[in-house]
């Protein structure tokens, strides 16, 4: 059964903070969610204002799962993301799914964390 949500969504503002000196390390997450009963298969684009976009980065997300995908975790994520660099996000799946993204900004001694739900893509690409 093919779970909520939708196979396209954007996040149009990301941006990695510097790690900082704090145990809490600065970073970014998608949160992805998959609430049917059959794995996703997720590619991740990343674009950039200023060079070439980062595309076809695959991650599999298991049946009725979640999973932070870390932005800021090369070896898990199978490429680098750069620092300080605005930058956004597509995601696409082969079945539904759920996106959040969440920013953990620890460059000051008052942190923020931002998260927002990334913006879901109608199938036919139009709003109804």
């Amino acid at each position: 059964m093919e779970g909520e949500g939708a196979k396209v969504w954007l996040v149009p503002d990301c941006y990695l903070p510097e790690p900082g000196n704090d145990p809490l390390k600065g970073h970014e997450a998608i949160c992805l969610l998959n609430t049917g009963t059959v794995a996703a298969n997720v590619t991740l684009d990343f674009y950039f204002e200023d060079r070439e976009p980062i595309k076809d980065v695959k991650i599999t997300l298991g049946a009725e799962r979640t999973w932070h995908v870390r932005l800021d975790d090369p070896e898990k994520l199978g490429v680098e993301i750069p620092r300080l660099v605005p930058y956004a996000i597509r995601v696409r799946s082969d079945v539904n799914i759920v996106v959040q993204y969440s920013r953990m900004d620890t460059s000051q001694t008052n942190l923020a964390l931002m998260t927002t739900i990334a913006w879901p893509v109608p199938e036919n690409g139009k709003e109804s």
